[in-house]
């Protein structure tokens, strides 16, 4: 029995919705693979439990969680409450303290799905956005002076390190050269921002010449927005900083039909520490308890949990299962259909069943 413990944060918004839908079908893939077990808690953090304790988890909240294998979790944001209090409080918290520093957002244009993208459809768009995770301009540094004055002064430090870049630089090239394309381009804004963006620069040169078999070019992060929407087929790896890759994600989602699908790892590579997935979509609290967030995202993050921890052929059942629903048109709102995210999940799990059974059939 290989067995796996998994630390379960819905949070805020949708969160809980996506959330229970993606430990259903964690329970499918038990049913489906004998010899698989998860052993799921659920912790209640997030903007609820601020209102009602003042902080956004426990002060021992991160010693609670480095005892699980993975950390599932949901979005974090309300509207009643500051978001810099809720991103600080409960999401950095845990991608810093456990120095989760490659942040990984695939994305591809599922079938069944339309991008808004003209002539572009599954294949054409198929990406990998490493965005670095633990300094860049969500360091934290910086401060606030003379406030409520005329000459009140706000400052934001974006602090860049040799081993930071250059353990990003890697790992985006390594995952580069693991797909089939072996393409890297590298995201900055070194004509404007001349001393950390010129490093960025200068270390992806370096670190380059340990991956002889992997093409790479460099943008400006305004020109990939163009080339992005323009030519999403010249494109395979990215890697950008904190902040341009986090903007570039969004727009990668969008661009492959909605953020509901987009998913997020966080992962500390070298597993001193649980990694933790989540969707990128946000809390969505306009849509709360309507009954129609779109799951997929936290699905294809679960694929990329399980795909983490070993499980390779659960997470390309669990993907299978996913396309076969979208193909066969069984899609939220957001993406032009008209189930809801129950009706999206069920479908998806009894997929789950049928995909392998396939899979097992021609082994």
């Amino acid at each position: 029995m290989r067995t796996y413990s998994i630390a379960a944060i819905p949070a805020d918004g949708i969160g809980p919705e996506v959330i229970n839908a993606g430990i259903q079908l964690l329970r499918s893939l038990e049913q489906r693979f004998p010899g698989l077990q998860f052993n799921i808690q659920q912790f209640d953090w997030g903007s609820d439990y601020y209102k009602q304790h003042g902080v956004m988890m426990p002060e021992n909240g991160l010693e609670v969680l480095k005892h699980f294998n993975a950390i599932y979790f949901g979005a974090v944001g309300a509207a009643d409450v500051p978001d810099h209090i809720t991103l600080w409080g409960l999401r950095l918290p845990i991608c810093q303290g456990f120095d989760q520093y490659a942040n990984v957002r695939p994305t591809r244009v599922l079938p069944g799905i339309s991008s808004p993208l003209r002539n572009c459809g599954p294949g054409d768009l198929d990406w990998i956005i490493v965005r670095e995770n633990s300094e860049g301009e969500y360091s934290g540094h910086g401060g606030r002076a003379h406030r409520g004055l005329p000459e009140e002064v706000g400052t934001e430090v974006a602090i860049f390190t040799r081993t930071g870049v250059t353990r990003i630089m890697r790992y985006a090239f390594s995952l580069a050269q693991s797909r089939p394309r072996k393409q890297l381009t590298v995201v900055t804004k070194s004509n404007a921002q001349r001393h950390g963006m010129v490093m960025w620069d200068e270390i992806a040169a370096e670190v380059a010449q340990e991956f002889p078999d992997v093409s790479w070019d460099k943008m400006l992060v305004d020109a990939m927005t163009v080339r992005m929407t323009l030519h999403p087929q010249s494109l395979d790896t990215i890697v950008a900083t904190n902040l341009h890759a986090d903007i570039l994600s969004d727009l990668a989602g969008a661009l492959a039909g909605s953020l509901g699908v987009a998913p997020t790892a966080n992962i500390d590579p070298e597993r001193r520490f649980p990694s933790m997935f989540e969707p990128i979509h946000g809390s969505a609290f306009d849509i709360t308890g309507k009954g129609i967030a779109n799951p997929v995202a936290s699905f294809w993050t679960a694929a990329q949990m399980l795909e983490h921890l070993g499980e390779h052929q659960a997470a390309e059942t669990l993907m299978q299962a996913v396309e076969n629903v979208c193909r066969a048109g069984i899609k939220t709102p957001d993406v032009g259909g008209s189930a809801t995210t129950q009706q999206v999940t069920d479908a998806v799990a009894a997929a789950i069943m049928q995909t392998s059974a396939v899979a097992e059939s021609v082994l």
